[in-house]
């Protein structure tokens, strides 16, 4: 659906001239075209072009590194091809190829049913209806919307339950998810980082529109005072607004996220959504659900027992054809199942599946309905799924003296050669004293970390299909006992998450006892827990206020999931979610940063921003302390770019109206501006303080003001002192004033990267060895500029006397060393 590669380019490269700070520089080179002024128009142009082509040659680059990255997610579909089933990438899928669709399986394209079984899909991102529709063979009229098209999948849709076996009709920008996309330009959701850099970019471009609107009044008044050309006065103002602006902020950005998503790939995380790094390091809670992350993840069957906790083979075979049978939702405890039941000798053979009601969030159960040979009037329902709903539809239960299949000498043969013609001695009624006992078995089992499942059957006459209607009058046949530890370094791991200010949530579906054991196992608080049928009858108040005050949700539905992240984060939290199933989707959608494994289900990976390509917190960890050090880089560029260009701008904006010149030509402000922001590039590999480590990171706009106010003013003395050593001690002219305060000004913004890049003392924390260099040749470079011809003829520099290039220097150091001051009485202030 994406537009080819060659135009996306374009317009990434059109991106770079579109910000608010380009724009005032195409104007300023507009003007300066105009009025013939072709020196000034062509430095402008030069330094625009320069600076754009920085900033897409390094989206560029990012832009290569994650596509190469999210090739290894691409998403695949099963197709039928020369007679063989295999896995296809779903981007060369073609009209006519017939695909296989299950639970969990996003879809690839438009397409027509050509056969399912208990076929659900959800298409609420195209029609707006939250729950599942069933689709099935047939004829839809040609008119029909798309809502009442029950014979067809759309891409966009993804598949609650059931299989299907689709004929491919439309493909991409062909199918009307494509028709929706080329009519409606849907903006992706802004994460967190994103709204940040929009809030920041908007009160900037406030300050500069005040800065230019006070410097044109001014300068302008004083112009026509003392006769200085309109033109120029205007050309200033505006490079004066431009010079405050952090016009490489893209580019940093992009080296930042590029750079840490390379880093995290190595280390085992994959990145699909660059911005989300930095939103993983704002995150404060972290909610999973447990089993795969805390857990080992791999469900190992127990034991089988019957109502009386006694091992039976006969429910381990009804177990067994319940799961051998299932084509719905893949998950551990069938596959575990179905592995016992083979080391067990089982097999299906001698049955026949006649239909099948798929596992459900509502009613957690999986129903099987077979045919044994030798029994054609007559179909056994095998129901398994979460104990207490079985319990529910119970009516009886099996009393161990018979069976359903026989007894447990006999071998697994069929149903109707093993079924007993009165079963009324096998089974006894459920009474209210029988299901406590039942209750009391389940949490005892519970509370030891054991997950139970319960299994029940009935027998009914034969017919074609079933429905939930018919899963009532049960008989209890038994209980199916799961064991799925604790990682051994799980607890450890969540002490390394809670010492970074991380709180870590257990949201899942498991029973009350199972889960709080397991929390209480790693040290969470598990006395206080909230239940999802609590939820589904709280109010929002309520729920935004006991969220943050319980570790652990249980018997939960997707829905409760989402109501969860959206509760914490209207308390202000930045929300991250751990998932990987098909009642994941909603809460990854709505997480600040969705994150899933590689293993996950279709629409739990691509709901995903960060995918982890193994279960394992640790990589977690890793990927939250790459996303803080790459947002405290990037704000290093933003806090200490915007402060040092705010006091050096307001310096000039000041000192203008009293100067018999202007103190530096619009020309070189703006080279100015880019040489200071060349070695800012260096500082999306530089290090962090530890303690920037050890809590989650958040844009603060008022620390953003407070920092530029007060360093931009201690900027500003040093700059007026500059303008006094100049005028009244050198009695500088025109050409000697501009060459010593462009070397004064850009050495102040280098030096001061050096000293505000960290908290510490500036000498108790090393840099980075690649922003040195780069510190080093750019003020190298400043020096050398004033004594260059070819300079002096472009930008109008004369050389410097040994006398006042000393002067300068040494008024550089003394500003260094009070800026130091500065930001210890700052931080001070803070503690």
């Amino acid at each position: 659906m994406r537009a080819e590669r060659e135009a996306g380019w374009w317009l990434l490269a059109l991106r770079q001239l579109a910000s608010p700070l380009a724009l005032i520089l195409v104007v300023a080179a507009a003007i300066s075209l105009f009025l013939r002024d072709w020196w000034d128009a062509l430095t402008i142009l030069v330094i625009l072009l320069g600076s754009a082509a920085l900033g897409f040659a390094q989206e560029v680059r990012a832009s290569l590194a994650m596509d190469r990255l999210r090739q290894r997610l691409a998403l695949t579909t099963r197709v039928r091809r020369a007679g063989t089933l295999r896995n296809v990438a779903a981007s060369q899928l073609v009209r006519g190829d017939v695909i296989e669709l299950a639970a969990g399986n996003l879809v690839p394209a438009d397409g027509v049913v050509l056969s399912a079984r208990d076929f659900l899909v959800v298409e609420a991102s195209l029609t707006g209806e939250s729950f599942p529709v069933e689709k099935r063979p047939g004829i839809a009229p040609a008119a029909a919307p798309l809502r009442l098209r029950d014979n067809s999948v759309f891409l966009g849709s993804s598949v609650r339950s059931g299989t299907a076996c689709v004929l491919v009709v439309r493909t991409g920008r062909a199918t009307a998810m494509g028709d929706i996309a080329g009519r409606l330009a849907l903006p992706a959701a802004e994460g967190d980082f994103a709204r940040g850099v929009r809030h920041f970019g908007e009160m900037l471009l406030r300050v500069m529109l005040i800065v230019m609107l006070i410097v044109v009044v001014a300068v302008l008044a004083t112009n026509q005072a003392i006769g200085r050309p309109a033109i120029d006065s205007l050309l200033f103002a505006m490079a004066l607004a431009v010079g405050l602006s952090p016009e490489l902020l893209p580019a940093i950005v992009s080296v930042s996220l590029s750079g840490g998503a390379r880093r995290l790939n190595q280390g085992g995380v994959l990145v699909r959504r660059l911005d989300a790094i930095e939103d993983l390091g704002g995150m404060d809670v972290l909610a999973i659900d447990k089993t795969g992350t805390l857990t080992v993840g791999t469900m190992k069957l127990q034991a089988a027992v019957n109502v009386w906790g006694a091992p039976s083979r006969e429910l381990l075979r009804l177990a067994y054809l319940n799961a051998a049978l299932e084509t719905g939702i893949e998950n551990p405890m069938d596959s575990a199942l179905v592995a016992a039941g083979r080391a067990a000798g089982l097999s299906t053979a001698g049955w026949h599946k006649v239909d099948e009601i798929p596992y459900d969030f509502v009613r957690k159960r999986l129903t099987i309905v077979v045919q044994g040979e030798g029994a054609a009037a007559t179909h056994l329902m095998i129901v398994k799924g979460a104990a207490a709903q079985v319990l529910a539809q119970c009516a009886g239960l099996r009393n161990g003296v018979s069976s359903v299949l026989g007894s447990d000498a006999a071998v697994p043969v069929g149903f109707g050669t093993c079924w007993d013609a009165d079963r009324s001695t096998a089974t006894r009624p459920l009474d209210d004293d029988e299901r406590a006992r039942l209750a009391a078995y389940v949490q005892a089992r519970g509370e030891a970390g054991v997950r139970v499942l319960a299994l029940a059957t009935r027998a009914l006459p034969a017919r074609e299909r079933y429905e939930v209607a018919d899963e009532t009058a049960l008989t209890l046949e038994g209980f199916l006992l799961f064991a799925d530890p604790p990682k051994a370094e799980a607890a450890q791991t969540l002490r390394g998450l809670a010492a970074r200010g991380v709180r870590v949530l257990i949201l899942t579906g498991d029973s009350r006892h199972v889960a709080a054991h397991v929390a209480a196992t790693l040290g969470l608080d598990s006395a206080r827990l909230l239940t999802g049928e609590a939820i589904a009858g709280m109010h929002d108040e309520a729920l935004w206020h006991l969220a943050e005050q319980t570790d652990v949700f249980v018997e939960l539905e997707p829905a409760h999931k989402e109501r969860i992240v959206r509760a914490l984060q209207h308390r202000g939290h930045a929300v991250g979610f751990l998932g990987d199933g098909i009642n994941d989707a909603p809460a990854l959608h709505a997480a600040d940063v969705g994150i899933s494994v590689d293993s996950a289900v279709d629409v739990a990976r691509e709901s995903a921003d960060v995918v982890l390509l193994r279960p394992d917190l640790e990589l977690l960890l890793a990927g939250i302390e790459e996303g803080r050090r790459t947002f405290a880089n990037t704000m290093k560029y933003i806090t200490i770019t915007t402060s040092a260009n705010f006091g050096n701008m307001l310096s000039m904006a000041l000192v203008t109206p009293w100067l018999p010149f202007l103190p530096l030509t619009a020309t070189q402000i703006l080279l100015n501006n880019l040489l200071s922001d060349l070695p800012s590039l260096a500082l999306s590999t530089d290090r962090v303080d530890a303690e920037r480590l050890t809590r989650a990171q958040r844009w603060d706009m008022g620390e953003v003001k407070r920092f530029m106010i007060a360093y931009g003013l201690t900027s500003s003395v040093f700059d007026l002192a500059a303008f006094a050593l100049l005028l009244f001690v050198f009695q500088a002219a025109a050409p000697i004033f501009h060459s010593a305060w462009f070397v004064v000004s850009l050495l102040t913004e280098l030096v001061v990267v050096l000293v505000l890049r960290t908290r510490l003392p500036a000498w108790h924390s090393r840099p980075a060895a690649m922003l040195v260099w780069a510190t080093l040749v750019m003020a190298m470079v400043a020096i050398a500029l004033p004594y260059w011809p070819a300079a002096a003829r472009w930008f109008g520099f004369e050389p410097l006397s040994p006398g006042l290039l000393a002067a300068m220097l040494g008024l550089v150091l003394a500003y260094a060393l009070a800026t130091e001051g500065v930001k210890r009485q700052l931080l001070a202030a803070s503690r």
